[in-house]
């Protein structure tokens, strides 16, 4: 077991993989937001529930949520919070997307500010051998099913006919409804082990609900709720499986989720995968980059040229000229470079 990691343009990739797939995957966000872990000084500007929330805005200008408001502190006082969660955007009742601000406590005595750790630090965190990616070498993450699995969970769609899952993620819980033509005691143990998969792939987090099939008895529950525990790794906290195949699962929430961050802004999420294309794209046999020529919808050719440092790395790492073209026929996800 041991993790890939690839430092890409606008964003970074790990992926935790073993015998050839992909257990865990995620993707870290250029963004001047703060990160979970961080410790940093504020000022409380808002009082929504005296004693109980408000809001903070931190030096860097960002706003956050302080859950609880620590004695004795005031409108206009600073206080020193601790990151719980970061900011996640999230669709709004009437399709507008709506950013949830970061989560903070008040930082415990003796604790100084420091930034949150990045994805490289978490995963260092973990042990685990990490072979670096470059896009010059092969394509380890594409090897190990890195866009198959992108792909999934943007439809939020896996798995087969027989067993298949469907994934909604809400704003009070991801819900998992597990369906597929195996009879229920085969279905139950096979849906719960995806669906468990899914939610450690995707790094499903929060309060998740897996709606699997009516089993009859307690012993064909018990092994569905078997395969949960095997496969999600702790902490974690579960319900046992009721007569009518519904299980409950929280895990600590800290950062969105895959499936979240491809999905709040899937102009980003096309850009993104671009620019990964454009730096790995190869003439040939050649084996340097050179001039390259990025061809996408004009929504995502628009993105990379109002961040032109995007542009920017992306000559200095081929060493040749961007081209962007924009072509209005291509959909958002029929971006190519050559």
């Amino acid at each position: 077991m041991e993790w890939l990691y690839e430092e890409g343009i606008g964003e970074c990739r790990a992926a935790l993989v073993d015998a050839g797939r992909i257990i865990e995957a995620h993707i870290e966000r250029e963004s001047e937001n703060v990160l979970a872990g961080a410790v940093a000084q504020g000022r409380l500007v808002k009082l929504l529930i005296p004693k109980k929330r408000g809001i903070v805005k931190l030096l860097s200008g960002e706003e956050v949520l302080l859950e609880p408001i620590p004695p004795r502190l005031s409108e206009g006082g600073t206080v020193l919070v601790e990151i719980r969660r970061e900011a996640i955007g999230e669709p709004g009742l009437d399709g507008e997307r709506r950013d949830k601000l970061a989560l903070a406590r008040a930082a415990q005595p003796g604790m100084k500010p420091h930034p949150g750790p990045s994805l490289l630090q978490r995963i260092r965190a973990t042990g685990l051998p990490i072979t670096p990616c470059p896009a010059h070498e092969e394509d380890r993450l594409e090897a190990h099913g890195w866009s198959e699995l992108l792909e999934s969970a943007m439809r939020g769609e896996v798995g087969t006919e027989a067993a298949a899952l469907r994934i909604f993620p809400t704003p009070a819980m991801v819900l998992i409804d597990v369906d597929g033509s195996l009879p229920p005691a085969q279905l139950g143990p096979k849906g719960a082990k995806l669906a468990a998969q899914a939610i450690r792939a995707m790094n499903l987090t929060g309060s998740i609900g897996i709606d699997l099939p009516t089993m009859n008895n307690k012993d064909e529950r018990a092994i569905a709720a078997a395969q949960i525990d095997k496969i999600l790794p702790q902490p974690f906290e579960r319900t046992a499986v009721n007569g009518f195949g519904f299980v409950q699962i929280i895990r600590k929430r800290e950062r969105a989720s895959l499936i979240e961050l491809l999905r709040e802004d899937p102009v980003r999420a096309a850009a993104m995968a671009l620019l990964r294309q454009g730096e790995r794209w190869r003439s040939g046999n050649a084996a340097g980059g050179g001039p390259v020529t990025l061809s996408a919808n004009p929504s995502v050719t628009g993105l990379i040229h109002r961040n032109r440092h995007w542009v920017e790395m992306l000559e200095k790492r081929r060493g040749g000229v961007v081209t962007l073209a924009a072509d209005a026929s291509l959909s958002m996800e029929s971006f190519h470079a050559g």
